[in-house]
């Protein structure tokens, strides 16, 4: 997978995401869903995927340039009962509420999605669907937050102080699917 030419066009859009690059502190994790695969079994590995990620990234971000980690799990292949957008939604969610207390900004992209950055400028739609894990970058990322304020203000505050972010919910799927969809909806502008 070339990443290169839809890296490119996103340099203008992420002033953080070239330095990335050359410094070579932005990592790619493929995902690829195994055939007849159902939704429930593929947001499972989402999340585990995801979980591994924001676990690697975790520990880099004190280190010398660590606003700049990023690390991105790719989704490839298709599943029969739900497409890229769906099968996002619930990892995605759950992810950034757990890991946004320890700094850790997670985001997500469906493949061929048309979106616009804060200044009203189409961004490059993506050739794969994919979670990007990162460092949080506390002054700004708040920003992204505003339909959710709590999730902005933990963000906000945040301090990775080495905790379990698992230490009050089960690491199984079913668990944090379950307590995801107990936290407050995003409010609509």
């Amino acid at each position: 997978m070339d990443v290169g030419p839809y890296l490119a066009g996103l340099f203008e859009h992420c002033p953080f995401l070239r330095p990335s690059v050359r410094r070579g502190m932005t990592g790619w994790t493929v995902y690829e869903i195994a055939p007849g695969s159902h939704r429930y079994a593929v947001e499972a590995e989402l999340f585990h995927a995801g979980v591994q990620a924001a676990e690697w990234v975790r520990p880099l971000m004190a280190r010398p340039f660590g606003t700049l980690v990023c690390e991105n799990v790719v989704l490839l292949g298709q599943c029969e009962d739900a497409d890229h957008r769906e099968l996002l939604a619930w990892p995605h969610w759950a992810l950034k509420h757990l890991y946004a207390p320890v700094g850790v900004m997670f985001g997500k992209f469906a493949q061929g999605a048309v979106e616009t950055d804060r200044s009203g400028r189409s961004i490059p739609p993506p050739p794969f669907s994919f979670l990007p894990v990162r460092a949080g970058v506390r002054p700004l990322d708040p920003k992204f937050l505003t339909g959710t304020p709590d999730l902005a203000t933990a963000l906000a505050v945040s301090v990775d102080d080495g905790r379990d972010v698992f230490e009050h919910i089960p690491c199984e799927w079913k668990a944090v699917r379950e307590w995801a969809s107990s936290l407050p909806r995003p409010r609509k502008p």
